[in-house]
């Protein structure tokens, strides 16, 4: 009886010999995101963390500025910075600062508390008096970049031109005696742990995250003594402490000038109050308001300056 596989064996061999040649698709590429980008003389840069823009729909303006009796008709948020070109020259010279023009200049990361509680409102208040930053930190961890960082904001006095201002959500410190602005905003859960509170009659705080609680990463308040003050603040969100690590990160490999370190004495001890002008003129770092100007103490003795140069460090390190 003659044997009638053989046909069906070799085209089935003849499939499985063609199946096997044919080369495996590629996996797509992995997909890069784009909402944690920052601006920087019109380049886009990766932060790992959200950040809306200027001009993305829900993003503050900076570049929309109007003026108000308070402010003045000049536009104080986006004048450009000095160009290194022309020393004193203050003119519109926007096309000479190109992003290796900026790494020779920008050297100081200024933290600051925004004493307003929220972003949406620290941005109103700013916009009315003339003033801005280069970002706003809400209590749930989203960054806010209201203008391109080769503009200069006015946000630090005598460090503007030369350094990038960064405005945190939290309602501020207070002398020991003047609690009630402490006691409105932070109220206990069932468990006597605080909570951040938004007065109503402040509106809707506009959250990305809206069902977000925001609790201050220590449950107690904090006191300590700045610039000769003594004052008491509630810390900040630990998704703000997240957030901030990942963009001070960012701002340093962009600008390597802003060294991962706070200003320190000839012993190596934090220094707590305004540097003098000489040093402040050599500072390259981070830097807080109370650093540049006397009558400041933000970020405030709340502020956990290890957790942000630790996390920053070891962070650069695994890049």
């Amino acid at each position: 009886m003659p044997n009638r596989s053989w046909p069906g064996i070799g085209f089935s061999l003849v499939i499985l010999l063609l199946t096997a040649c044919q080369t495996t698709p590629p996996a797509p590429p992995p997909t890069v995101p784009t909402d944690d980008i920052i601006i920087v003389a019109g380049q886009p840069f990766h932060t790992g963390t959200r950040v809306v823009t200027w001009k993305e729909e829900g993003g503050y303006d900076a570049y929309q500025f109007t003026p108000t009796e308070h402010a003045g008709n000049a536009n104080h948020g986006v004048r450009r910075l000095p160009s290194p070109n022309i020393a004193g020259d203050w003119i519109d010279r926007k096309e000479r600062w190109d992003l290796p023009a900026l790494q020779t200049y920008v050297d100081q990361l200024v933290f600051h508390y925004d004493d307003e509680g929220f972003s949406r409102r620290c941005f109103e208040i700013l916009q009315r008096r003339g003033l801005s930053a280069h970002f706003l930190l809400d209590l749930d961890g989203t960054i806010y970049q209201t203008l391109d960082l080769r503009e200069c904001a006015y946000h630090a006095t005598q460090s503007n031109s030369r350094s990038i201002g960064i405005e945190m959500a939290n309602i501020g410190s207070f002398a020991p005696d003047k609690n009630q602005e402490l006691t409105e905003w932070y109220q206990r859960d069932g468990e006597g742990n605080p909570v951040v509170h938004i007065p109503e009659e402040l509106g809707d705080p506009h959250f990305l995250r809206p069902e977000f609680t925001a609790r201050p990463i220590q449950p107690d308040i904090v006191e300590g003594k700045i610039n000769g003050r003594v004052v008491r603040q509630y810390d900040f969100t630990p998704e703000q402490y997240a957030a901030l690590i990942k963009l001070t990160v960012a701002l340093h490999r962009v600008f390597p000038l802003i060294k991962l370190d706070r200003p320190r004495d000839a012993q190596g001890q934090p220094i707590i109050e305004k540097l003098t002008d000489q040093d402040l003129l050599k500072y390259q770092g981070l830097l807080g308001h109370f650093h540049i100007q006397t009558n400041k103490v933000d970020p405030g003795p709340a502020f956990d300056w290890k957790r942000v140069i630790d996390g920053a460090r070891q962070a650069d390190r695994s890049k």
